[in-house]
């Protein structure tokens, strides 16, 4: 019974819910779950958290370990995400892991996913009270900063030249010293 649990809070889209152990925090908005020795990856729906490099990122991590790290978490599974993650809202000793990181200001609401409307008016009184992120006077969101940093990629990838094949070096001795030639 307890593996059929595992199952559906790794694998299931629905909205069943499920407990488990927070073993782990990869960052401000993903959690790793146990449960009856089974392990999965739990990133948390509707927000998005700073990218470990950016600015809040590990404060963002350091906030939702204070939150959830060694605690029971109730998982309730909306869908699945391209790397394989139960996305979900996330319960720790009874707290919701996702609002509260948007309250203290250690992640946005993720317009292009949020469906609890609630959320909005929580990052409000975040961003009013300059809690956390809202410190900066203009913080860039993360799925800006990391589309900036892949466009910002592109750019210094067209504008170094080729590299030259070199198939041969010959070392030349001269009166000044050695002399390399490669062709």
């Amino acid at each position: 019974m307890a593996y059929g649990l595992l199952i559906i809070l790794l694998h299931s889209t629905s909205a069943y819910a499920s407990n488990g152990l927070v073993i782990g925090v990869t960052d401000g908005d993903t959690l790793l779950i146990s449960q009856e020795r089974q392990q999965g990856k739990i990133r948390l729906a509707e927000i998005d958290a700073p990218e470990k490099a950016q600015p809040f990122g590990q404060r963002s991590k350091e906030s939702l370990s204070r939150l959830c790290y060694g605690k029971q978490a109730e998982i309730i599974p909306q869908t699945k995400d391209r790397y394989g993650r139960t996305v979900a809202r996330v319960l720790c000793d009874g707290i919701d892991a996702n609002a509260e990181q948007v309250r203290q200001g250690m992640a946005w609401v993720y317009d292009q996913y949020a469906t609890d409307r609630t959320l909005y008016a929580v990052q409000g009184e975040a961003k009013a009270a300059r809690r956390g992120l809202w410190i900066d006077a203009d913080p860039v969101p993360p799925w800006q900063w990391r589309k900036d940093r892949k466009s910002h990629g592109k750019a210094i990838e067209q504008q170094q030249p080729p590299q030259k094949q070199v198939s041969q070096c010959v070392t030349k001795q001269e009166s000044n010293g050695l002399r390399i030639e490669c062709h």
